[in-house]
């Protein structure tokens, strides 16, 4: 792969956005089947609702976009499974904080994220994202991580098994790094707590020839295929047990815990922000009820 003379990856993937832009999206057609299959065994008729959307340049120029999917049923009171695909330039201050943008703000992005907030608070919400990124340089980045308003060790050990299935599979390395990575950033500082009981997160896997591409989109590829065998699971196994108002109202006050932290400390709020994504879209990780006290 050739790079151009400012140095600037960006005309080298041409084959590679639409590649996988292609598996984002049929990784949300298969979660969101999954899902409303899960209303379907509950006895309701809720379905996902579709709602694409454009994005603009600051000159006007077409900046790409894509496509809300929200779902609001008896099973998951709000999921929302969103895929993107944008591009443009980046603001020259925002560009700063971008690897490999510092000196050119051409970008190129395109990935899914979900988030699903659950009726039964026995049942855990739960976040997933994957992408990929290009400036100067090609990466791929995500993870998956579980947020029980009512943790059960049994759930947790599970999700984080299957995490280290899809990472064992590619490097023996990867779950334990990954895995303390979103310790880390899973982590509500002003409150000293962290926002669930963790997963895997991962960045800036770069891609600077087509055998990193390759490895680095199967791992992407894996973690979203983990995910979908797993969460499933999980809400089958915990959908159908009785709550209490007491546990209720203790998922309202978890919720806003999350708020604050998709709020004040999430990357991917802030490149939605300030890349002119859908407001909609960005803030679907918002819970639709939630508790401060």
């Amino acid at each position: 792969m050739a790079i151009t003379e400012k140095g600037s990856a960006m005309t080298d993937w041409t084959e590679h956005k639409p590649k996988a832009r292609a598996w984002f999206e049929s990784l949300r057609d298969a979660i969101c089947a999954e899902f409303t299959a899960i209303e379907r065994e509950a006895g309701s008729d809720a379905s996902f609702e579709y709602t694409p959307w454009e994005r603009t340049e600051a000159d006007g120029s077409p900046g790409g976009g894509g496509v809300r999917g929200l779902i609001k049923g008896k099973v998951f009171e709000k999921a929302g499974v969103n895929v993107s695909t944008v591009e443009g330039r980046f603001s020259e201050e925002f560009a700063k904080s971008i690897h490999g943008a510092g000196d050119d703000p051409r970008f190129f992005a395109t990935g899914i994220s979900l988030v699903a907030h659950m009726s039964n608070p026995h049942v855990p919400a739960v976040h997933m994202n994957t992408r990929f990124l290009v400036t100067t340089k090609a990466w791929f980045g995500g993870g998956a991580d579980l947020n029980p308003p009512l943790p059960y060790a049994q759930d947790t050990d599970d999700f984080h098994a299957r995490m280290q299935a899809a990472c064992d599979k590619h490097n023996p390395d990867y779950h334990a790094k990954f895995k303390a990575w979103a310790d880390d950033y899973f982590y509500i500082p002003h409150r000293g707590v962290h926002r669930g009981v963790g997963g895997i997160f991962y960045d800036h896997l770069e891609c600077p020839d087509e055998a990193a591409f390759d490895a680095n989109f199967s791992f992407t590829q894996d973690v979203g295929r983990a995910f979908l065998d797993i969460f499933p699971a999980l809400v089958r196994r915990r959908m159908g047990q009785e709550f209490s108002p007491a546990e209720k109202h203790q998922q309202l006050v978890w919720r806003g815990r999350y708020a604050e932290f998709n709020l004040i400390h999430d990357r991917g709020t802030l490149f939605g922000l300030k890349t002119g994504g859908n407001i909609d879209a960005i803030l679907m990780s918002l819970p639709p009820e939630a508790v401060w006290e």
